[in-house]
């Protein structure tokens, strides 16, 4: 299973917020480049960002720090937030991004989904972030009907290279993994699950791998691993098997 370490922005800084609310925001690291290389040293093979700001606002807002991290480490990195267009993605992919999240337009405008997976085939995630059963979009500020299977399935066959469920009412607080809710999602699809969202303990990592069933392809640490709830070494020998 790959660990995918978070390094959310905000104006600029690396923080951690609580169910996405940015009013909660703690700042880790002001330098998100710092931050990024502590990540690729500790042996991460990925690098979760995302453009919290962006999220809100629908476009790019920390793009600049974005731009610091991909300089600063060669280590993969997936970037969502407030990417709302083909000519976005294409920037972010031609600016060293490794796979692109789409997460609004999942929603909004599925078919741009599937023509950027048709591009940029396994390039592209679906982030599909759920509240209370629900699926949330921009930036987590509106709900929807939509439950995230449903969502997910637009997706089948169609080239994207994973679906990031994040559990918004867990988002932060380090209650520990929903992984029924997770498992469920990895078993309705065929897409890859990279699970996040309240993360707590090198313990849920164990329970993800142990769940029968489909396998959940990834995981993303957050507040656990910034408050040296989880240390990166013995999470990464767990999560290799």
């Amino acid at each position: 299973m790959i660990l995918y370490p978070a390094i959310d922005l905000k104006d600029g800084a690396c923080v951690r917020v609580l169910h996405g609310d940015l009013a909660t925001a703690t700042v880790f690291n002001s330098s998100p480049a710092d931050q990024a290389r502590a990540w690729a040293s500790a042996g991460f093979h990925w690098i979760h960002v995302v453009d919290l700001n962006g999220a809100v606002e629908g476009r790019a807002i920390n793009a600049t720090a974005v731009e610091a991290i991909l300089e600063a480490v060669s280590t993969p990195v997936q970037l969502g937030g407030g990417i709302r267009s083909l000519k976005d993605i294409e920037g972010w992919i031609e600016a060293g991004v490794s796979r692109v999240i789409l997460g609004t337009v999942a929603v909004t405008d599925p078919n741009l989904v599937l023509e950027a997976a048709r591009l940029w085939p396994e390039q592209i995630a679906v982030s599909v972030d759920v509240r209370a059963g629900k699926v949330a979009t921009q930036g987590w500020t509106e709900s929807t009907d939509l439950d995230a299977v449903s969502v997910a399935r637009r997706f089948e066959d169609a080239g994207v290279g994973a679906l990031i469920i994040t559990d918004i009412d867990r988002d932060g607080t380090v209650m520990g993994f929903n992984v029924e809710a997770f498992g469920a999602i990895a078993d309705a699809v065929s897409i890859p699950v990279i699970a996040a969202g309240g993360l707590a303990t090198v313990d849920d990592i164990v329970r993800v791998m142990a769940r029968p069933g489909t396998p959940i392809a990834g995981a993303v640490l957050g507040r656990a691993l910034y408050n040296g709830a989880i240390d990166p070494g013995e999470a990464l020998r767990i999560s290799a098997g």
